[in-house]
């Protein structure tokens, strides 16, 4: 079953840049999550809304929401990335392409690759129900930041 709304969250289990195992239900006992699926580290419009994402890292926390970024990227390229941005929050890799296809939010192909993620943002209840769901099939469209904080904001 896609990752819909109003429906239970695909489980997973991914290492993060820092090379830490993250359990999506075990985040989920600790409060909500934001999941942002983007296509490749230090790509333009990745490296943008990661920082926008880092700029505003204090509302999340405000809102008690745990952010992750995702992509199929490996960690080692993942921990690159954060570190060069200064990102706050977790980097998770998809390096199998098997989660991002989970909440169907993968490309057949895009730039010649085969299962990149798309770009992507899910809010995910303590009960891990999906309450915020932006797939984009176009790549240079980021996931609108009001509309995540306001799905935060009504849990």
């Amino acid at each position: 079953m896609p990752a819909e709304l109003n429906v239970k969250a695909p489980d997973f289990e991914l290492m993060s840049n820092k090379g830490e195992s993250v359990k999506l239900s075990d985040k989920l006992a600790v409060g909500p999550v934001v999941l942002l699926f983007f296509p490749l580290a230090f790509s333009g419009v990745c490296t943008e809304e990661m920082c926008e994402f880092r700029d505003n890292f204090a509302d999340f926390n405000g809102l008690n929401a745990q952010v992750f970024g995702i992509s199929v990227d490996s960690r080692f390229a993942l921990n690159a990335f954060a570190e060069k941005n200064n990102l706050e929050f977790p980097l998770l890799s998809d390096f199998n392409k098997e989660i991002s296809k989970a909440y169907d939010a993968q490309y057949e192909t895009f730039l010649g690759l085969n299962g990149v993620a798309k770009r992507s943002a899910f809010v995910i209840d303590k009960e891990g129900v999906i309450r915020y769901r932006s797939v984009s099939d176009d790549a240079k469209v980021k996931p609108n930041l009001s509309e995540i904080k306001d799905a935060l904001k009504s849990l």
